[in-house]
This record gives structure tokens, sequence and C-alpha cells, in this order.
């Protein structure tokens, strides 16, 4: 079985202690390749030299709305020079993760979207897919998304909107990325719009370390986790594991031209 982990932050000091182990077992269990998203400007350099240090690691850079007390202004000029310096580069993939977050009180919502659709911009620029982070702000990141028009479009991490909401994004384009969310068995409704989803839209995804998957709960997520990940949406789709990972990989590989 192939998987390719859409969505991980392997960067952060959670794999400090163990991170060579960590990529390996991941390996051995059938995941290929992985890409790590920045979240603010003080991680790039650092995500970066790891991915250099992996020929199957690859890099997305952004300004995630969750650290907006430490986005500054220039910090969106550094981006720019950031895609600028690496076009072209094989191990970068993607402008990530960046998006709106309406669920943590206290955000400023205009600086969100004041954020958001800079960051759009660049991945237009660059011809980059974009990588967003949606929460409880689908209408709005749904509305802008149509403004823009996004030739590659991209992915929706940790997708838990409505049947509507994902016919939505699949019309402008994005892959929705799936992940340990839907293995708990009282997220009803997003279990519901799982299963009706077409093969083609799904992308598979950790999160790594966070949103760890029902079958490992309280501890550090992982990419080492994701074939279970998948065992399990597989069967809420109805569909042989395989079937599953070859999809969602095929998928990956069309969006990042790999």
């Amino acid at each position: 079985m192939r998987l390719i982990d859409t969505h991980t932050h392997l960067d952060f000091p959670e794999f400090d202690v163990d991170r060579p182990a960590v990529l390996g077992n991941a390996r051995a269990l059938g995941v290929e390749r992985m890409v790590v998203l920045g979240v603010f400007q003080g991680n790039w350099q650092r995500l970066w030299e790891l991915v250099q240090k992996d020929p199957q690691l690859y890099a997305a850079f952004g300004l995630h709305p969750v650290y907006l007390d430490e986005h500054r202004l220039g910090h969106l000029a550094q981006l720019r020079g950031w895609l600028e310096r690496l076009a072209g580069h094989r191990q970068l993939c993607a402008v990530g993760e960046f998006g709106l977050d309406y669920y943590l009180e206290g955000l400023d919502r205009e600086r969100q979207q004041t954020l958001f659709e800079a960051q759009l911009t660049l991945a237009a620029d660059f011809d980059l897919p974009a990588l967003l982070h949606v929460r409880r702000s689908h209408a709005v990141v749904i509305a802008t998304l149509k403004r823009f028009k996004l030739k590659r479009a991209g992915i929706i991490h940790a997708f838990a909107g409505s049947q509507e909401e994902a016919r939505e994004y699949l019309k402008l384009g994005f892959k929705l990325g799936l992940g340990g969310a839907a293995t708990w068995p009282q997220a009803l409704r997003l279990r519901k719009v799982i299963a009706a989803l077409p093969m083609d839209a799904v992308v598979l995804e950790t999160d790594s370390p966070d949103m760890a998957p029902a079958m490992f709960p309280g501890v550090r997520n992982s990419p080492e986790h994701l074939p279970q990940i998948a065992t399990a949406l597989a069967e809420l789709m109805g569909m042989d594991v395989e079937q599953l990972a070859s999809a969602s990989t095929r998928n990956s590989c069309e969006l990042f031209q790999w």
C-alpha cells in the first residue's frame, strides 16, 4: 500500500526526540511522501532545513490564522521572497498553511481576510496549490475562492463541512483532506458526508502531531498512523483500503504534479 501524508508538522518540537525513527517507521508502513507545512515566519527556515535532509519530504510555506498575533506586515513580503528563491525547486509544493479560523475567539476577522487574500494571490502568482485551514468559515472561504479562481486549486485541510460545502469545493477544483477526525464514532455528520464523497475528491493526511485518530486517543499523532486511518476511512466509504490508498495517492500526485 502506497500512501502520501498531505499535511504534517514534522518540524514541530514534539518530534525532536525521535524524528528519524518516525520517518523510518512511516516509510516501512507505506507512507512514501509527506508534506510539511509552515505556519509562521519563525518556523520556515527550520522546516526547509528538515525537508532538505530527506528527498521524500516536501515543503509548503504560509501564515496560519491561529498565529495571527505573531504575523507582521513584513512577513508577507518575506513569504514572497521565499517563494521567489525556491521557485521551481522540486521540494516546494504549495503555499500553506493559511486560511480563516472563525472558531477561536479573539482572532480579528478583517486581518485574517487580508492575510488570506494576500496568500491566495501568492499561490496564483507562483502557480502553486493552496493548502487551506478552514474552521467555521466555509461560506466566506468559498465566496473568496470563487473570486480568485485558482488554476491549481489545492486542499481543504481536515475537511469537516457539509455535503453542499463539499460540492462547492469540488466544483472549484479543490481536494478534501481527510484524517483522524472521521475515525471517531461521535463524528456522525462528518462520517455521513465522507461516505458519499467521490474517490477523486479525497487526499489523506494526519496533521501530525495533532488530530490523533480514535485508535490512538490522547497521544501524539504521526504519519505512522496513516495506514490505520486509511483503513478506517475506507470502511466508512465502503471500499477496500487499497482502493482508497491508490485513489488518494493518485489525487495527491496530480495536485502536486509529482
